[in-house]
């Protein structure tokens, strides 16, 4: 890349940190930066003005462990790790996810804080490790970007329903409402139905086999929240009440981000762990209702033969992956904050495991409820376990009808989503304004608070296509294909390989050493090269093989000109990494193509990391012979204190 090109793209304004206290003693005075290909630029004045404006910091460690939890731990954990795992063998699964989880979950998860944490950079700003594969960051930035837009209309769902759970009965308990059919039937007569369901040549008083009946409950989601039209291509109006909801929903947001980390750093207590309060809450109620200890024996009971069909083991990758929230350039932007010597390895593995408890634990709380539920209308639980918003605004509601004080645990519970939502969207958006704010900090920085607001207009004006009365099918699409399996796989992938490879993995770990104090265990260098990029793109292979159109409801078929939309959306995150890896090489001098590559993966260093450059090239770096013209030595060979030695080792450092 050219020196013009590494102004445009940010690259000169590296914020400055000084040097860690065991390293102040060395002099670089007598190295000139400028002169070295493939390091960054940085005039006298452009240091002087960066120097006064230092990146912030968490004000303490337990800061960056809440906001990683409250990112991490969202709503995927509520309602799709238990779902998942009644469907793939019980307690059997538990085998297939905590390999993925030791193999990739947290192997990838510590690579992204590290990377922020190490390189003090955004989503994007970290991939000058390797400018060759910048589009990374890019990628990741346009799926976050994606996942803001419609991640929140789950909040502005959940505030809605908690508005008309102020109530003494709760509007979906009965079929006596306006938005009701001849075909609703509730809690008098849902068992009668259900049977009717299920065995269609049962004789059922008031009942007819020909009729498709419906719950009050399905019937309050779609016809009064959403009021569905009947397809993508009828948008009908805008839902008013939705809209309100949503602009609180972002106005809220807006409140938590506009000041940068030191507001979101103390909000996120709350909202991070307010929910383990009703979380545990709904454990003790759960257990003492009816039926919930069949309801837990479901979830639980292992079924070991499951584990010899493939899909079990797709499920439980991708779980991992979605559920660690990896890609979405939020974890970096998060690490940036920290300190240099922050021990970023112990804090990956605690928020890891806390994430996998908080899967498990929800298990509990959804299947005591789905077992009071069953004995209470006499239904098998098969028939009524689901995952997704399906289980929050339809299968929940329908449990709580039956309570004592249901408005009550109506409340409690949509609170709890809402909760579990806001700072999973709010660290999100977080990590979108740092990708950005990195590449124009000079532009964008002391602009933060009105270029926040300018954001969440335009995530606000985009969500509302998303409250329309088609707007259900448009959600679904964002859904299903912006911010997808695929397109996390295929990012999680990319991310392991450039680092291990491209970079060097032992070249990385001995700047976790530097960063952490110790030398990482070898396991995670073996995960790095093979493990995890090899379990991602091999879920990744079997999404695609398996791959079928969405439907809504299993019923509506979306045209394909809406599965255009759908795959190119998808399209536009994943084809980021091969453009720009293309476009830095024609950008990079070079006479032949190995020199383009040489120097294009030589990385951006920032001022921090200054004490690095007298350390040179090792042995262990060369993984392969056919790698070894990449990682030579030659050149680190010279004696004495010349300039030339000095560029050399600089560049030794580079390639």
């Amino acid at each position: 890349m050219e020196e013009s090109d590494h102004v445009e793209a940010g690259m000169t304004h590296v914020t400055p940190y000084g040097d860690p206290p065991q390293y102040q003693e060395h002099n670089f005075n007598d190295v000139k930066l400028e002169e070295s290909v493939g390091l960054v630029t940085t005039t006298t004045s452009q240091t002087e003005e960066n120097s006064t404006e230092e990146r912030e910091t968490w004000s303490g460690r337990m800061d960056f462990l809440v906001s990683c939890i409250g990112f991490a731990v969202g709503l995927g954990n509520v309602w799709r790790f238990p779902y998942l795992c009644y469907k793939n063998g019980g307690g059997a699964f538990l085998i297939p996810y905590v390999l993925f989880v030791v193999l990739s979950g947290i192997p990838i998860f510590l690579l992204e804080v590290s990377l922020g944490q190490f390189m003090k950079q955004g989503g994007i700003g970290i991939w000058n490790l390797c400018p060759l594969m910048k589009g990374i960051g890019y990628s990741s930035t346009v799926i976050v970007f994606y996942c803001n837009c419609y991640y929140i209309m789950v909040l502005t769902w959940a505030m809605y329903y908690f508005y008309r759970s102020l109530t003494d009965v709760l509007p979906w308990g009965s079929c006596s409402n306006v938005w009701n059919t001849p075909r609703c039937v509730d809690n008098t007569n849902i068992s009668a139905a259900t049977t009717l369901l299920l065995n269609q040549s049962a004789i059922v008083p008031g009942f007819n086999a020909s009729v498709h009946y419906k719950s009050s409950v399905d019937e309050f989601w779609e016809r009064e929240v959403l009021q569905i039209t009947g397809g993508i291509t009828e948008v009908g109006s805008i839902r008013l009440e939705l809209a309100v909801c949503l602009f609180l929903a972002w106005f809220i947001c807006y409140i938590c981000i506009c000041k940068g980390i030191k507001t979101t750093g103390k909000i996120v207590y709350f909202t991070a762990l307010f929910p383990y309060v009703v979380l545990l809450t709904f454990v003790v109620r759960g257990l003492t209702l009816d039926g919930s200890i069949d309801g837990i024996k479901y979830y639980l009971t292992p079924n070991f033969t499951k584990l010899q069909e493939s899909q079990v083991w797709v499920d439980a990758g991708t779980q991992v992956f979605f559920s660690y929230a990896v890609g979405l350039g939020a974890l970096p932007a998060l690490g940036s904050y920290n300190k240099y010597h922050n021990n970023c390895i112990r804090d990956s593995a605690i928020i890891a495991l806390i994430n996998s408890f908080t899967s498990f634990l929800a298990g509990f709380v959804v299947f005591s409820f789905l077992g009071f539920m069953s004995k209470e209308r006499n239904i098998p639980i098969k028939h009524i376990a689901t995952s997704g918003p399906g289980l929050a605004f339809i299968v929940y509601p329908k449990a709580v009808t039956s309570m004592p004080i249901a408005p009550f645990w109506s409340c409690l519970f949509f609170f709890m989503i809402f909760l579990l939502g806001l700072d999973s969207q709010f660290v999100g958006v977080e990590g979108f304004l740092t990708a950005l704010i990195d590449l124009y900090p000079k532009y964008l920085k002391k602009r933060r608070v009105k270029f926040a607001a300018i954001v969440c207009i335009v995530f606000f004006l985009v969500g509302l296509t998303m409250i329309t009365q088609g707007g259900m099918y448009v959600f679904q699409i964002f859904d299903y294909y912006s911010a997808s399996g695929m397109t996390l796989l295929w990012l999680a992938a990319w991310e392991s390989i450039t680092v291990a490879w491209f970079f060097g993995v032992n070249r990385y770990m001995r700047m976790l050493e530097d960063m952490v104090g110790y030398r990482p265990t070898a396991f995670l260098k073996w995960c790095w090269l093979l493990f995890t990029p090899g379990l991602a793109l091999a879920v990744l292979v079997y999404s695609i093989v398996t791959y079928s159109p969405l439907t809504y409801n299993k019923t509506y078929v979306y045209p394909k000109w809406a599965i255009g939309v759908g795959l190119s959306l998808a399209l536009s995150s994943m084809i980021c990494i091969p453009i720009g890896a293309v476009t830095t090489l024609w950008k990079t001098p070079g006479n032949t193509i190995k020199e383009r590559l040489r120097t294009s993966m030589r990385p951006v260093w920032g001022s921090h990391q200054k004490h690095l450059l007298s350390k040179v090239r090792k042995e262990e770096d060369k993984l392969w012979n056919f790698y070894k013209s990449w990682t030579s030595d030659d050149v680190t060979q010279s004696s004495g204190g010349s300039e030339e030695s000095k560029k050399s080792k600089i560049n030794d450092l580079n390639d």
